[in-house]
């Protein structure tokens, strides 16, 4: 058995997933690296790490680690760059393959199913899935011509040939609906309407989902048909780069303590908690929020409201502006969530129907708040 095999087997069991371990001890890894990929380091950014620059065997041990491997990072690809990158906004890699399996398990994968992938990438997990039902069975869309270029050229040496389109993922791929399931690999602020529409009564739908505050949930979603699907979120907590016309947009240079001055007894620091995140982002989905040290930091992009919070004695000292009383509705949003225990994002649920669509609390009747459209 070569090197490759052998690390391919050991990835496979240390995944340990019966549905994906052939495809796992089959696909090549190290054929959607391409040429090089990004490694951080905290004193220099962004480092190049070239294929060239390793032995072949320290390249396949590398492949086969279960991390993952950056590839791009805002549109420049790991092999066409000459110097370490600073900016920290990756915008393409190959997501490690425990994520990615979790990922496939969750959409409820079975043998004759037809699926819709939306971000192909490297193609690391389309040809996961070709190997698995068949190419003909899979459809994937890629956004970045250079990504979908280098994934297509990946995935034909693998062996594999799915239809891969370059295009708007958010839009599906009509012209192979229906499928019975549809996975995203890029995160989403809200569900497409089309995606919903492009998949078949009863199939599901599997995205991972990112605010412009920075919280997350993992959605799985069933369609009932008519434009409708419901599902809770899932317990995992997924970390996925998103969709490009989902990102925030810049955030603004703001000078704090402006406004009108008021007091909490909340403490700011609860919104580095993950799903205190996401709760917070449930009242305030257009806004954006950072740390100047110990203050928090809020500002909403569609309204320009801002908002700043302070220790100040026993409490916290609040200044705020603009339309959208920023800290008031997160304090409310949060009584919310504590009143009812302080559940994990899989405690809330998403309903998405053709004029709306919104998360809820406990049940589809309980607490509920629009996501942006």
């Amino acid at each position: 058995m070569s090197l490759a095999a052998e690390l391919r087997h050991a990835l496979a069991a240390s995944i340990d997933s019966p549905r994906w371990c052939r495809a796992l001890e089959t696909v090549p890894r190290e054929l959607f690296l391409g040429q090089a990929v990004y490694s951080y380091e905290p004193e220099r950014g962004w480092v190049p790490v070239r294929r060239s620059d390793l032995s072949a065997e320290d390249w396949l041990r590398m492949a086969y680690t279960d991390e993952t491997w950056v590839t791009q990072i805002n549109g420049v690809m790991a092999e066409d760059a000459d110097a370490p990158v600073t900016i920290l906004r990756p915008t393409s890699s190959s997501t490690l393959p425990r994520l990615v399996v979790r990922m496939l398990e969750a959409a409820e994968i079975e043998e004759g199913d037809k699926i819709l992938e939306v971000g192909t990438g490297t193609g690391y997990s389309t040809a996961l899935t070709c190997c698995r039902l068949g190419s003909e069975a899979v459809t994937s869309v890629e956004f970045d011509p250079a990504i979908a270029s280098r994934a297509k050229a990946a995935i034909a040496e693998a062996g594999y040939a799915p239809t891969l389109v370059q295009g708007d993922g958010l839009l599906g791929y009509e012209a192979n609906a229906l499928y019975d399931r549809l996975i995203a690999t890029c995160a989403v602020r809200s569900i497409p309407l089309a995606w919903v529409q492009q998949i078949r009564q009863g199939g599901t739908i599997t995205a991972p989902m990112l605010g412009w505050t920075g919280g997350v949930a993992f959605a799985h979603l069933r369609v009932a048909g008519n434009d409708t699907a419901s599902g809770r979120f899932l317990s995992d907590d997924v970390y996925f780069m998103p969709a490009r016309a989902h990102a925030a947009p810049p955030r603004a240079a703001l000078e704090m303590g402006l406004g009108d001055i008021s007091h909490s007894t909340m403490d700011p620091l609860l919104l580095k908690d993950d799903t205190a995140l996401f709760v917070a982002q449930l009242a305030i989905p257009h806004a954006q929020h950072g740390w100047a040290e110990d203050i928090l930091v809020l500002h909403d992009s569609k309204t320009g409201s801002q908002a700043d919070v302070r220790p100040a004695g026993s409490g916290w000292l609040v200044h705020q502006q603009g339309p959208v009383r920023l800290w008031d509705e997160v304090e409310k949003v949060i009584e919310t969530w504590q009143r009812a225990g302080q559940p994990h994002q899989s405690g809330f649920g998403l309903t998405v129907a053709r004029e709306r669509q919104w998360v809820w609390l406990g049940s589809p009747d309980g607490p509920s708040w629009d996501l942006p459209a």
